[in-house]
């Protein structure tokens, strides 16, 4: 395998529902009989993709289906999707608690993993016992587990509980020590699940370091599942995003977690009024459309170098409303790249309503977003109507997304992304002075 420290090939996990176990005694003697007739397990032909928002016909279903990757050694691979996708599925064939139905995995060298809450501990043992038990599984000698002892317990910052069972501890006190555990005893692989989300700030950014620490300095590789985008766009230089128990994309994280993100918002570039979900409803106006329009065309791809309109049309159902538009563009990972109003500004239509009383009827309100403003990135579109009061207004989140993508007319300055959320093309002017 060269420098490829795990290799995934035709991995899939079947599982019978509501069953302990695979089936039942008929369904053994089936495959039994199909073995020794030579043919293939006769309940692997059948099965329901793992999509656990709607009943299926099968009482089998695949957790996993046909997953292949491969890992170098060092590299820091973080597992992408919703839960229920398959993920940690995965991680638990990888860390050999479970098998797989169809399949192989090929690792090189020891691993570490920290997958649930308690996986590894005995309740009863103390913290300190907990240590010297874990790395005896991983092969290590008494010795070697002293000569990190001190290391773990001041990494977790239990040491006042050291010597008290783990069944008394906090879960963050657990995680704490289960991830000092994983990350300081010899092993060449960290498997981590979501379970950091259980700690703390500063222990997750602690957490963090460690496993960056651990995949430049020491070469170890690390698998790392989370929802939390930001750290993962930190730890990961590439991911693998799971759907219903497949890979749907692989490549660089920031990429992956952009479609992983993008999934399930409206991306047509229009959302009409039955589309519309409300995170707040207001008793005094309604969407009837939220668009994105550039070179007179409903779209949400857009050039960098493309004026882009975001068209708000909405309809008043109270006479002489004082209401007002807003639109907050984010980014990916939730953050707010700017908000705009209409209020006191001036509106695309003939006349100027913004902060003024409205009779009731249909209203159209535009924003303009200038050429050469927006970075090459995705956006999340959110909208607001806005009574007076702020009070009882209508709110849309993740109404709409807005892709913006460089055209090559910048080609022999720069392409790609540039640093920043955003990209202006200011007036610049270069004077010889001396």
């Amino acid at each position: 395998m060269s420098n490829t420290v795990i290799k995934v090939e035709n991995l899939s996990k079947q599982y019978r529902l509501g069953e302990i176990g695979t089936g039942s005694i008929t369904h053994d003697v089936n495959r039994w009989w199909s073995r020794v007739r030579g043919k293939e397990d006769p309940y692997l032909k059948i099965g329901d993709v793992n999509d656990r928002t709607v009943k299926g016909d099968s009482e089998y279903v695949w957790a996993l289906k046909d997953i292949n990757f491969e890992v170098k050694q060092g590299e820091v691979l973080g597992v992408i999707g919703r839960n229920g996708a398959g993920k940690s599925t995965l991680l638990k064939i990888l860390s050999r608690t479970t098998t797989p139905t169809i399949g192989s995995v090929k690792i090189k060298g020891r691993i570490a993993s920290l997958l649930e809450v308690g996986t590894g501990f005995h309740p009863d043992l103390s913290g300190r016992d907990n240590i010297f038990l874990n790395g005896a599984i991983l092969g290590m000698t008494k010795q070697e587990i002293k000569n990190k002892f001190d290391e773990i317990v001041d990494f977790a910052g239990i040491e006042r509980y050291i010597d008290t069972p783990v069944k008394r501890y906090s879960s963050g006190m657990y995680v704490r020590l289960a991830f000092g555990v994983a990350a300081h005893l010899e092993s060449e692989i960290l498997i981590i699940d979501e379970v950091l989300a259980v700690g703390d700030a500063e222990f997750q950014k602690k957490a963090l370091g460690k496993m960056q620490d651990a995949s430049t300095q020491e070469g170890r590789t690390v698998l790392f599942v989370s929802h939390n985008m930001a750290a993962l766009s930190t730890l990961c230089t590439t991911s693998i995003l799971m759907q219903y128990g497949q890979i749907v994309a692989q490549g660089n994280t920031r990429q992956i977690i952009d479609k992983y993100i993008s999934a399930g918002i409206h991306s047509e570039g229009e959302i009409l009024q039955d589309e519309i979900i409300y995170k707040e409803k207001s008793s005094k106006a309604f969407f009837n459309s939220i668009r994105v329009i550039c070179n007179n065309k409903i779209t949400n791809l857009v050039g960098i170098g493309d004026e882009v309109i975001i068209e708000l049309e909405y309809t008043i159902v109270v006479q002489d409303t004082i209401l007002n538009c807003s639109i907050h563009l984010l980014d990916n990972f939730g953050a707010c790249i700017f908000a705009t109003t209409n209020l006191a500004s001036a509106n695309l239509l003939v006349d100027d309503y913004s902060g003024k009383s409205l009779q009731m009827g249909r209203y159209k309100s535009h924003c303009k977003i200038p050429a050469n403003f927006l970075n090459d990135a995705n956006y999340v579109i959110n909208a607001f109507l806005v009574p007076k009061d702020n009070h009882d207004m209508a709110s849309v989140e993740n109404a709409l997304t807005l892709s913006v993508t460089e055209t090559g007319e910048m080609r022999k300055e720069y392409t790609g992304q540039w640093i920043g959320m955003l990209r202006p093309k200011f007036a610049w002017n270069t004077i010889f002075v001396g």
